[in-house]
Order: C-alpha cells, then structure tokens, then sequence
C-alpha cells in the first residue's frame, strides 16, 4: 500500500528554501543600508516591492532604519513609496517617527504622500508635535 500523501506534488506556489533565502537577504539589505548589495540583486530582476509577512516593503525597512540612499535606488527601481504595511504605516510615516530628515526629503522627491496611511505621515508628525513638518505636508 502507498502513502497517497507521498505521491502528491508540492504546492505550485511554495516558495523553495532558496527562493526564501534570497527574499531574506534583500530584507537584510535594506534594514542595513547594503545599497550595493541591493542595487545588484535588483538591476539582476529582484522586484524593488518586495513585502514580507508583515506588509513590509524593502523601502519600508530601508525608510524605518535610516538609509535614504537605500530609499532612493528603491525608488528609482519603482518601489511604490506609499505602499502601507498590515499596521498601515507608509515609509514616510516610519520616517517621521524615527526622524530620519534624510529619508523624509528621498521619499517626498519620489512622490511619496503624506496623507497616505493610518495615520498618515501628517498625522503622526502632528502626534509627534513636529510643526515644521506638519507645515511642510501640509503644502504638498
């Protein structure tokens, strides 16, 4: 008698253990800052909008730790820069509260929104009592 369970093909969707350890790498790139590293996965064909399983993009872990250089090739890659994770936190929001003005200036001259998320980057520089860039969301 055969295990009818053994002979069943894998799922077509499940994802390979390379498959997994090169979406890892790219998320331990952009939490790092490893602009190269990056760069050279993505000019290879690894898509800049990339999520885990949390929502978050590359660009919002590049965003939340401080590598705007990382932001910008991401960008220039064609991550969406208001993509929101499952909390609703957009980059520029994750920017805002880690104060990361750098990061802020890449995202808003990619076209990021500061209205895009719950809350939004507006929103939560008002939580955070940052007048100056309430003012600055507010023009844009």
């Amino acid at each position: 008698m055969t295990d009818a369970a053994s002979q069943q093909p894998d799922a077509p969707d499940a994802p390979d253990a390379e498959v997994i350890a090169l979406a890892g790498k790219l998320f331990d790139a952009a939490r790092a800052g490893d602009t190269g590293t990056l760069a050279a996965y993505l000019e290879a064909g690894a898509p800049a909008g990339l999520a885990n399983d949390r929502g978050d993009t590359l660009v919002m872990l590049a965003a939340y730790h401080g590598h705007a250089g990382t932001v910008e090739v991401l960008l220039r890659h064609g991550a969406d820069p208001d993509l929101a994770n499952d909390r609703g936190q957009t980059p520029l929001a994750g920017a805002v509260f880690k104060g990361a003005e750098d990061v802020l200036d890449v995202l808003l001259a990619g076209g990021a929104d500061p209205r895009a998320g719950t809350p939004s980057a507006l929103d939560t520089a008002r939580m955070f009592g940052k007048e100056d860039l309430v003012a600055r969301f507010e023009v844009s």
